[in-house]
């Protein structure tokens, strides 16, 4: 069983004041001990070792994107599984994307980690776009394609009447979840990855829970938040099928590592 973990860590897991939050997020990756982690607001992870630091911590090989505008984020993979492709995706994100293929025993897996346009649902649906294309080139054939979309796509699932979250969001804020029209939710990026045929596997395998708002945390701040699901692992049909189990993990250091909580999955692949 392979287990994949997306999870945005805040600002590189550091604050301008007070300690470090990285040793939390560490212990976290340490106890749920994914075999494929999609990292972003990897800040300062692109310099001084940062990177190769945190890796070495959680046992794990990093694959990095760095970001023209934002910052970077990154694919970790465990051994033993193989890496046989790795990657930016080149499209001018706001934050970054990045591609790693690995080999396993029902054929090659390409996990995509993305981190989507906080401020513009307009170019949250670019950037979807532009991913939904990355992902019909993974290798594979056709339908029987093993990949995976993971990260932070900033945008509320479609589907789901989500009025009352956005109107308890402070008007900066509440704009970047809502349309031109002012009145409409924003929906957008994620309906053109499921309109591409990628599946929700949360929403799939663990539906309820108040739809799994992955943000914010109790003690990690987050004041842009109200109780959202922000964060996805969206599997192709072929991968979605291999899926066991989808959730949100919180409780303990998750409290306090992040603004986010970790998403967790379990997969019936085995490295090859």
């Amino acid at each position: 069983m392979l287990r994949v973990m997306t999870w945005n860590i805040k600002t590189g897991g550091r604050d301008r004041t007070g300690p470090g939050r990285l040793d939390r997020v560490a212990r976290v990756v340490a106890a749920h001990r994914p075999d494929l982690l999609a990292a972003q607001e990897l800040r300062g992870f692109d310099s001084g070792g940062v990177l190769a630091g945190f890796a070495a911590a959680v046992g794990m090989e990093p694959h990095l994107a760095r970001s023209c505008f934002g910052q970077p984020v990154a694919v970790l993979v465990r051994p033993p599984l193989r890496v046989v492709a790795a990657g930016p995706v080149r499209r001018p994100f706001h934050h970054a994307a990045v591609r790693v293929t690995v080999a396993t025993d029902a054929g090659p897996l390409t996990v995509f980690g993305a981190h989507l346009d906080p401020y513009s649902g307009l170019r949250r649906r670019v950037e979807a776009g532009w991913l939904a294309g990355a992902v019909g080139r993974a290798p594979g054939v056709g339908r029987g394609a093993l990949a995976l979309l993971a990260g932070d796509l900033n945008t509320l699932a479609p589907g789901v009447d989500h009025t009352d979250r956005v109107a308890r969001l402070p008007a900066a804020y509440r704009r970047r979840h809502l349309r031109r029209d002012g009145r409409t939710v924003e929906t957008r990026a994620v309906a053109r990855l499921a309109a591409a045929g990628l599946v929700d596997l949360y929403a799939a395998l663990a539906p309820g829970d108040d739809e799994g708002p992955t943000a914010p945390t109790r003690h990690g701040g987050g004041v842009e938040f109200s109780g959202m699901r922000l964060d996805y692992l969206l599997g192709t049909a072929a991968l979605a099928g291999l899926a066991r189990s989808c959730v949100v993990v919180r409780g303990g250091d998750t409290e306090h590592a992040s603004d986010h909580y970790p998403v967790l999955a379990d997969l019936d692949l085995r490295p090859a």
